[in-house]
């Protein structure tokens, strides 16, 4: 009887057949794990970003409330950021011994805050606390941002924010994943049954397609070597590698893209207002110029330096709501025509008033107008009272103001200009800018000019 074997090509086809088999079906549930873990610490991360940044942003203003006595304010900002964000369970803004001003439940304010028990996620150095709490209602990420103005710490304002909707985008998220890796394991399944010599560069690439998207590198197409099921799974992998790339990119994009259009928007804005009369065109830009360079001066942080140069952009945006009549008039403006002008403050602060991110500079562009002894505009704020940052605007602006030329009277030389700053030093000064501002200018001074005597 004849033995009939069974050719040597097709033992080999089985065989890796199966190894291909089990080898798609590790790797797609290896790169679902992946994926799954990516999207959910990205999601993790824009939630925690979002708490920091918007506690962040309350306890900058809450500052300036606080020394303001604006408890009104403080919850006019609570309110609206709650209302705002519906996934926020709630914020509060408590003092330095853990008593309630503020609250978004307007029962809870006047009463001692509980702290919630929880482990701490994640700790800032510059003081945010990040922490991760397990309640009957579900989990939270509860943000405390300390309240720091003029290096005193004055209390904390603290944010939570409600996990269920991080776990709904998720949920989401995976059954469209799922759906894909079903595609992808269904074409693997059926393309197991080609040659391994046909098989072994796509699945290498997919190999190396999955490492390079768990380690955050932005995946290339992969190639397809033929347009059967195997070039079906790999163009299904470089659609679903291009959806999850372009959703990680976008998230770290937006964040970048929003700042610098803002900051664009406002440096355009600064320049359109002092546009409308050539005597103050780039005024507000060598206001923000000489500003950085004095708080530099007295040791401002990188951030507080930032907010600074911006809020010198936007102190004359009041302007705006101006007639041409007043702004441009070159007489003496009458008594009505100057109550009006004085109102420029004002109206900047409605203008700011109408974006939440935009709070924070509010009290540099109202106060850009007191004076140290209390004689200023529009609140008659005095000494400490009133906010750093609009005291160094008020002095940056006063010095570009007296050293250039304006309708009704030439430009002060730099000595003249120094001479009148310094007499109204406790008038309409802070003393200690001016006394910084005396020093500042004789080094650029002696920087300009190393051999006078």
């Amino acid at each position: 009887m004849r033995k009939v074997l069974f050719p040597p090509f097709r033992n080999i086809r089985v065989k890796t057949s199966l190894f291909v088999l089990l080898l798609l079906i590790a790797t797609t549930l290896i790169f679902y794990v992946v994926t799954v873990s990516i999207m959910k610490q990205r999601l993790i991360n824009e939630v925690i970003t979002r708490a920091e940044s918007l506690s962040k942003s309350i306890a900058a203003t809450a500052g300036y409330s606080f020394a303001s006595q604006d408890i009104l304010g403080l919850d006019n900002i609570v309110f609206k950021i709650k209302d705002s964000n519906p996934d926020i369970e709630y914020i509060a803004i408590v003092d330095a011994q853990m008593n309630i001003l503020v609250h978004s439940d307007i029962k809870k304010s006047g009463k001692k805050f509980k702290p919630s028990e929880g482990s701490i996620f994640k700790k800032n150095q510059d003081g945010i606390v990040i922490k991760e709490i397990s309640g009957t209602q579900g989990k939270f990420f509860e943000a405390v941002s300390p309240i720091i103005f003029m290096d005193k710490h004055l209390g904390s304002v603290i944010l939570s924010v409600n996990k269920s909707s991080l776990f709904s985008a998720q949920r989401e998220a995976q059954k469209k994943i799922v759906g894909v890796f079903v595609v992808i394991l269904f074409l693997g399944m059926t393309s197991s049954v080609l040659l391994s010599s046909f098989l072994t560069k796509p699945i290498q690439q997919l190999f190396t397609g999955v490492a390079e998207l768990k380690e955050g590198k932005r995946t290339k197409p992969l190639r397809i070597y033929s347009q059967d099921e195997l070039g079906r799974l790999t163009e299904s992998f470089n659609e679903m590698t291009a959806l999850i790339t372009t959703q990680r990119d976008r998230l770290g994009k937006y964040a970048s893209d929003l700042e610098d259009s803002y900051v664009s928007t406002v440096r355009v804005l600064a320049a359109a207002i002092d546009a409308r009369d050539h005597y103050t065109l780039g005024h507000s830009t060598k206001v923000a110029q000489l500003s950085v360079q004095l708080g530099r001066e007295i040791g401002l942080k990188k951030e507080e330096i930032e907010e600074l140069e911006i809020a010198c952009l936007f102190h004359d945006v009041g302007k705006i709501k101006i007639p041409d009549s007043i702004l441009l008039k070159k007489g003496k403006l009458s008594l009505s025509e100057q109550k009006e002008m004085r109102r420029h403050p004002e109206y900047g602060t409605e203008i700011l008033s109408k974006a939440p991110s935009l709070f924070k500079y509010i009290p540099a562009v109202r106060h850009h107008h007191e004076w140290y002894d209390g004689t200023g505009y529009p609140d008659g704020l005095r000494s400490d009272k009133i906010p750093l940052s609009a005291a160094i605007i008020s002095l940056a602006d006063a010095w570009d103001a007296m050293t250039s030329d304006r309708p009704y009277r030439n430009a002060f030389s730099e000595e003249k200009a120094l001479r009148e700053m310094i007499d109204f030093s406790g008038k309409r000064f802070n003393p200690n800018l001016i006394e910084i501002f005396s020093r500042f200018l004789e080094k650029e001074k002696n920087l300009n000019y190393p051999n006078s005597p």
